[in-house]
């Protein structure tokens, strides 16, 4: 199969969308997307601004719905796809899920809380282990979090200048 049209990328894309709603509402773009067996049961993007929830993450939110859409807090089986590492406190919460894989595409090498700084989805003292692939469609998943950043910098610019 074309990588282009892998399953990873398929649904990491569907991730990537929900990384500009983020942008577009002035959010980090950070998007979800959890699948199982197939079908997607959890999708969404940061909203931390929006809700004024520090936990309104894009991970925290999609683990959220899967568990309903399951009406099960034990997400076996589902993977997640997720645009960038996910946090300390999300990856707390991808454990205590007991999802069964966690791919994302860009690393966290300040905060990740999956493996660049903290590795709480394969730590030997918790009692579940995280699958892990990373690097799908990192070019496309840095680029909107560079690209969110520059703009944010250049807004903070122009609002020292006034």
């Amino acid at each position: 199969m074309d990588d282009n049209f892998s399953e990873d990328v398929i649904y990491m894309r569907m991730a990537l969308r929900e990384a500009e709603r983020s942008a577009e509402a002035g959010e980090v773009p950070c998007g979800a997307i959890i699948v199982k067996d197939g079908t997607i049961i959890g999708k969404a993007h940061n909203q931390t601004e929006l809700l004024k929830d520090p936990t309104a993450h894009a991970e925290i939110l999609a683990i959220t719905q899967a568990a309903a859409a399951l009406e099960n807090w034990r997400l076996t089986d589902a993977v997640m796809y997720v645009t960038k590492e996910p946090c300390p406190m999300c990856a707390g919460a991808i454990v205590l899920a007991r999802l069964k894989k966690v791919v994302w595409g860009v690393d966290d090498p300040k905060r990740g809380g999956a493996r660049s700084k903290f590795e709480i989805l394969d730590h030997a003292d918790l009692n579940h282990r995280v699958e892990i692939q990373t690097g799908v469609m990192e070019a496309e998943c840095k680029s909107i979090l560079q690209g969110f950043f520059r703009e944010r910098r250049k807004e903070n610019k122009a609002n020292e200048a006034e």
